[in-house]
């Protein structure tokens, strides 16, 4: 299966641009972003857990990363509220599951072999630090070998004017709304852009957003295809 698979082209997908498909597990449905690969894929998503429903026990042949969207979600290693960034790392395993209902953002089989630390950061207690322009603040989740993943935040007015990283450049709009040339973005949207260009966000009435930079390399793209046939 192979879903906005070039990574050369700039892709986007809005709210109700796609319908919600069910996965395997009951109460477990998702919204495909990019996929290369079936059950076992290079993949982001967007995945709601209804109220009391689960994922059976799996391992983490490639990694996994989410960013709680809403609600609570749980495994044996701790809970994770609204605004939690997580990374299980190669190897990983765990039982995920919800009492009241939660809503992830999630990105598989895209760990370097090196990155090896579990990562667990609650986003709500981290202090804005200045941010690449007038009106912008920023958040730092994690770096590592020219990876990197942090928030934006937005105020009314601000103009986000940047070249995107080399090695492309990924945004989920958490909060409020942003526009650039190809249109506006409300809350939920998703836009993936190759490297080297040149990007200007405009935020009338103010934004949050989920950016990752420098993972959308031929050499980061060949990882899935080299471990999953191990």
């Amino acid at each position: 299966m192979k879903i906005r698979a070039d990574f050369s082209e700039k892709a986007i997908l809005r709210p109700g641009d796609e319908p919600w498909a069910a996965s395997p597990q009951p109460g477990v449905e998702r919204q495909m972003l990019d996929r290369i690969g079936g059950e076992i894929a290079r993949a982001t998503s967007l995945v709601h857990f209804a109220p009391g429903s689960f994922f059976p026990h799996h391992v983490h042949g490639g990694g996994e990363e989410f960013f709680v969207l809403d609600g609570m979600l749980e495994d044996e290693n701790g809970r994770y509220p609204q605004g939690t960034y997580l990374r299980d790392p190669i190897g990983s395993e765990h039982t995920p599951f919800t009492k009241g209902g939660s809503t992830i953002f999630v990105k598989l089989w895209q760990f370097s072999k090196d990155d090896r630390a579990r990562h667990v950061v609650d986003t709500n207690a981290l202090p804005w630090q200045k941010g690449p322009g007038n009106g912008l603040a920023t958040k730092e989740l994690h770096t590592f070998d020219g990876v990197s993943t942090f928030l934006l935040r937005m105020e009314p007015g601000a103009r986000w004017d940047h070249e995107t990283h080399a090695d492309g450049e990924e945004i989920l709009v958490l909060e409020g709304e942003a526009a650039d040339a190809d249109g506006t973005y409300s809350a939920r949207s998703w836009i993936r852009q190759p490297g080297g260009r040149e990007s200007r966000l405009i935020s009338e009435s103010g934004a949050t957003l989920l950016v990752k930079t420098g993972h959308l390399t031929a050499s980061h793209l060949a990882l899935f295809a080299e471990d999953a046939t191990l």
